[in-house]
């Protein structure tokens, strides 16, 4: 069972891919609303994945990942990042950060858990 932390500001989004995910039957998921509550939550909960919002107020993406990256239980921890954004400088962005993979919204919710599954595998090869 992969365990993935996902963190978006949007509870629909949230739910959608929770139940997209899960409903798959190998991937186990804890949403979180925001960077700041993601960061509550790897205190006591170590994820495989880690699936974050590229736009999200008070902790970007990018910011709740450098956050995360301090935290040493999960500094290794595999990330993918899901995003309305379309710019190439943004995606670039995120693949320097370390993305194994970038999901845009909208997302299709029959292939988000192979997309996790994928990534999961990638970050295991490396």
């Amino acid at each position: 069972m992969i365990k993935l932390l996902h963190v978006d500001d949007e509870s629909d989004i949230l739910e959608i891919a929770k139940i997209s995910l899960e409903m798959h039957g190998s991937i186990e998921v804890t949403p979180c609303i925001s960077g700041e509550e993601a960061l509550r939550i790897v205190e006591h909960f170590t994820p495989d994945i880690i699936l974050l919002d590229y736009m999200m107020p008070y902790l970007t993406g990018p910011e709740t990942l450098q956050a995360l990256r301090k935290v040493p239980a999960i500094a290794e921890v595999p990330v993918a990042f899901m995003t309305a954004r379309a710019h190439a400088e943004e995606h670039k962005e995120l693949w320097s950060l370390g993305a194994l993979d970038v999901i845009k919204k909208p997302f299709d919710p029959l292939t988000l858990a192979q997309r996790i599954e994928a990534a999961v595998a990638k970050s295991v090869e490396s």
